[in-house]
């Protein structure tokens, strides 16, 4: 009967044989082709390391032919808002998302606010600002209280409310008091 070989012995007459094969890889690697390095040094682009943030492009100009005075501009075509001052300088804009039902091109005014309510889509809702009523619907502003864009609205459902985001809905909530003109353009 044969001896048995105890593990240790295994284990490094494995560890031998795995090194011997390292090392034959590394002496065929050795004579193998070999790249060439680039004779240029890289540079460091500009761009890498920008020394400045380019510009945001300038907001979109308020509409022309959009009133006079203290005034909320909608635009239902660039879907955006513009708060304008006394003196007919535009202060703030931003984008927003209508809904379903559009105002008809013309001059209104803030009719109603309401602090918060359920939407008619179903999103709580807060800084709510009335301004007209089309096709049977109310048209109002607002924005979601999670902050979140409105949902997709079901197939055929007549939803009158212009969404903001968060921040925005406050800004305008505390610029249109009851009574502000708001200017709806193409």
């Amino acid at each position: 009967m044969a001896a048995r070989l105890p593990s240790w012995a295994w284990v490094s007459g494995l560890t031998v044989a795995a090194t011997a094969a390292v090392i034959a890889l590394g002496v065929q690697a050795n004579h193998g082709p070999r790249p060439t390095a680039a004779t240029a040094r890289p540079t460091v682009s500009a761009s890498a390391h920008p020394t400045h943030k380019p510009k945001p492009p300038p907001p979109p100009a308020l509409p022309a032919a959009s009133g006079e005075g203290r005034r909320v501009v909608y635009s239902l075509g660039a879907k955006r808002l513009w708060l304008v001052d006394g003196a007919g300088r535009a202060t703030r804009t931003f984008t927003v998302w209508p809904g379903t039902v559009d105002p008809a091109v013309g001059t209104y005014s803030v009719t109603k606010r309401t602090q918060s309510l359920q939407g008619s889509d179903g999103v709580q809702i807060e800084h709510v600002m009335y301004v007209t009523v089309a096709d049977g619907v109310n048209v109002a502003f607002s924005n979601a209280v999670d902050g979140a864009s409105p949902p997709a609205p079901a197939p055929g459902q007549k939803l009158g409310g212009i969404r903001l985001h968060k921040q925005d809905g406050l800004t305008l909530w505390t610029f249109g008091t009851l009574q502000t003109k708001v200017t709806v353009v193409p």
